[in-house]
């Protein structure tokens, strides 16, 4: 089995909100989807562009969210949004009673490829649906709420 290079939790929403502390000056104080997915990811030691390639194919194609219907489609065919939040803390590692986060990657090459990332998932969308793709702020702190209709919670490993 290969090392995992990068990790996602999606978790289907009919609305969120994140409130960004501390962003740059250029970033909303506020952002909002609507119905459609929520993504934390991480990357990890040794993760790359192809990492990112991966976790946009797996983000964008996933049947999670549930249509109209009661079917399972993907994000793209529900024309759902997706808000895409940095979550470093999923590369945490329980030792004794504190975490630890060596397995993550240095944070200037995590920024980057969060940045890829966001970019590569924004153009996969809108090459097939009207949904918006909206963005967390790498390294700022960020208090979200969500409104579920599930939860249908999943962890992707890349």
């Amino acid at each position: 089995m290969s090392e995992v290079t990068g990790r996602l939790v999606i978790q289907q929403c009919l609305s969120a909100v994140l409130k960004l502390s501390g962003a740059d000056e250029e970033a909303p104080d506020t952002i909002e989807i609507g119905r459609g997915m929520v993504a934390f990811v991480c990357f990890l030691d040794m993760a790359s562009e192809e990492t990112v390639r991966k976790l946009t194919k797996h983000l964008t194609n996933v049947r999670l969210s549930e249509n109209d219907a009661g079917r399972r489609v993907s994000v793209c065919d529900l024309q759902g949004d997706i808000l895409i939040i940095p979550q470093a803390s999923l590369g945490g590692r329980l030792r004794g009673k504190s975490m630890q986060y060596h397995m993550n990657v240095d944070k200037v090459l995590g920024k980057a490829l969060y940045q890829k990332f966001c970019q590569s998932v924004r153009t996969a969308v809108e090459e097939v649906s009207s949904g918006n793709v909206k963005c967390g702020v790498y390294g700022a702190r960020q208090i979200l709420s969500t409104d579920t209709n599930g939860p249908f919670t999943h962890i992707i490993d890349v």
